[in-house]
């Protein structure tokens, strides 16, 4: 049952607020199966995201991604589920859309990789948020 406790961070971008697929962002999620366990809507500060996007600070890009982040609000959610850490960023598609399959979110909704609506995290989320048992678990798992 430990499987079932992996989180992960997903957050939908400044890109993918504007366009109204954060209903479709979390539709995706939930139909798979996974159980979000939290969920703000923020304008990320320049400190938060400098800290966030540390290990790409030295990269020619970042004064871009900077700005990007910052352009407008993001949904920051954290989900649940045996191996979502993995699957979630299966499902979120490439980091380039161009290379992203059909059926995948930024495969079905991007174009651009400097727009590319949402970001996935690589590793479990240790946080400690709301624990509830879902009613559909026991059909799940």
């Amino acid at each position: 049952m430990a499987e079932q406790k992996e989180r992960t961070f997903i957050a939908i971008k400044p890109d993918g607020v504007q366009r109204g697929i954060i209903g479709e962002v979390i539709k995706r999620f939930e139909t798979k199966g996974f159980k979000l366990v939290a969920m703000k809507m923020q304008h990320a500060s320049e400190d938060l995201l400098t800290q966030h996007y540390l290990d790409l600070k030295d990269r020619p890009f970042f004064p871009t991604l900077m700005k990007y982040m910052s352009s407008g609000p993001v949904v920051a959610m954290v989900w649940e589920g045996k191996g979502v850490v993995k699957t979630g960023r299966v499902m979120l598609g490439e980091t380039n859309p161009a290379d992203s399959k059909p059926g995948t979110i930024r495969g079905d909704f991007c174009i651009d990789v400097s727009k590319n609506i949402i970001h996935g995290s690589d590793s479990v989320e240790n946080d400690e948020l709301v624990h509830y048992t879902s009613c559909a678990a026991s059909w799940l798992y």
